[in-house]
């Protein structure tokens, strides 16, 4: 772990704190708006999504990678804390700990920790999890304020996500690829779920893809499944000091059974299902300058050519379907081929969850920094992630393992496309 992440983290939080602790400008935020993580920051018990914790389920999965002595090991350094910057550097320390842990495991560094297998995301999600609900219920002797706790908590999820890892400079002749991925979500369907594209971030974060042009360094970021955290600017805040120094980013997240999707599309349109704090309102996207917020944004990934490559035993599919309300009209409509012109966006062809969101504000993004028409940018929606038949109480199962390790090196060799795509 890199000492100079703490003292820059550290330092961040040491201005924050000197003005007041004002909310951070985004892209994204509308003025005002909370940190990161900072919706439930004064509550007086953990939040919906912590609540789940002590759930049969994720303490085998904890106990089961080794996972489990992270959040106990986090509230011993905290206590040991005697000031708020103390406590900002141990929440740097830990956080960019957990993923650089996170990551080492899933890529065979290190101890396994126990026999769950190593390409499992759930481990981080839910030692994470244990984290923030040790800071926000942590009552310090120097007194921690309402805001200082939400700083703390945005400063923990940041950098236990990647997002204050990412690093180009360790392969600078390499081509440079960004890649994001989501935590587990619709966890009171299934307290087991792991989510694919997470594990996909953690097992090819620092990697190299190899092109015809030479050698493609991929980093990555994992993103919370809550709608407070979007409208707050997260992924503006993340994306916009990179995308202008990448070759190709891809946003992904888990979509269809049996299937990938190369999403065309993307709406402006958030329909409003339960987050993993089981929160949501049907609305337009929020963003900054919403007098010029599109409807529609497309991608820039070069779709053809990943449909037709053969990158594993899915199929790969360009979708191209919306759902809109034309122009004049009042109800929604499914369009197979695309939105028609002065339509209002219902859906994108990854729907209208925090899927389709991070890829309408990635490309959104992408457009607004001038990038439209030369960076290689778009959603891809992986297979969803399935148990073996029978198992309905196990957190882990050979199929499900080979699914999942399937569905990892599928994206990588999507991303290779991409890359090899964009030399011609």
């Amino acid at each position: 772990m890199s000492s100079l992440r703490v003292r820059v983290g550290v330092l961040a939080l040491t201005l924050l704190t000197s003005a007041s602790l004002a909310a951070p400008a985004t892209a994204a935020a509308p003025a005002g708006a909370a940190p990161a993580g900072a919706a439930q920051a004064g509550a007086a018990g953990p939040t919906v999504e912590e609540q789940r914790l002590d759930r049969a389920a994720p303490q085998e999965i904890l106990k089961r990678s080794g996972f489990d002595s992270v959040a106990p090991g986090f509230a011993r350094k905290l206590e040991r804390a005697h000031s708020y910057t103390q406590a900002a550097r141990i929440v740097v320390r830990e956080g960019s700990g957990l993923w650089e842990r996170a990551v080492d495991r899933a890529q065979g560094r290190g101890p396994a920790g126990g026999d769950l297998s190593r390409d499992d995301d759930r481990p981080l999600y839910w030692a994470r999890l244990g984290m923030t609900r040790e800071v926000r219920g942590w009552e310090p002797e120097f007194g921690l304020g309402d805001r200082q706790r939400a700083a703390l908590l945005d400063l923990l999820e940041r950098n236990s996500r990647g997002q204050t890892d990412i690093d180009y400079q360790k392969s600078k002749k390499a081509k440079r690829v960004l890649v994001t991925g989501f935590d587990p979500f619709t966890l009171d369907r299934d307290i087991r779920i792991s989510n694919p594209s997470g594990a996909t971030a953690l097992a090819l974060d620092g990697t190299v893809i190899r092109t015809a042009d030479g050698p493609a360094r991929v980093e990555t970021a994992m993103f919370p499944v809550r709608w407070a955290d979007f409208t707050a600017g997260t992924v503006e805040r993340t994306l916009r000091p990179y995308l202008p120094k990448v070759d190709l980013f891809t946003t992904v997240s888990q979509g269809r059974v049996g299937r990938f999707d190369v999403e065309r599309t993307n709406g402006a349109w958030r329909g409003g299902f339960g987050d993993n704090d089981n929160t949501g309102t049907a609305e337009l996207v929020p963003v900054a300058d919403p007098a010029s917020q599109p409807q529609w944004t497309s991608t820039t990934l070069p779709y053809a050519d990943i449909v037709a490559a053969d990158t594993g035993r899915f199929p790969v599919l360009d979708n191209t379907s919306v759902t809109e309300i034309p122009a004049g009209a009042t109800q929604p409509v499914v369009r197979p081929d695309g939105p028609t012109p002065g339509s209002a966006a219902r859906a994108g062809g990854g729907g209208d969850y925090l899927s389709n969101e991070i890829a309408y504000r990635a490309t959104l993004l992408r457009d607004r920094l001038g990038l439209g028409g030369t960076l290689p940018g778009g959603h891809v929606h992986t297979p969803v992630l399935q148990f073996g038949v029978g198992n309905t109480t196990e957190v882990t199962d050979p199929e499900f393992v080979r699914n999942r390790l399937d569905i990892i090196a599928q994206v990588r060799g999507i991303l290779g496309v991409a890359l090899d795509a964009g030399l011609r």
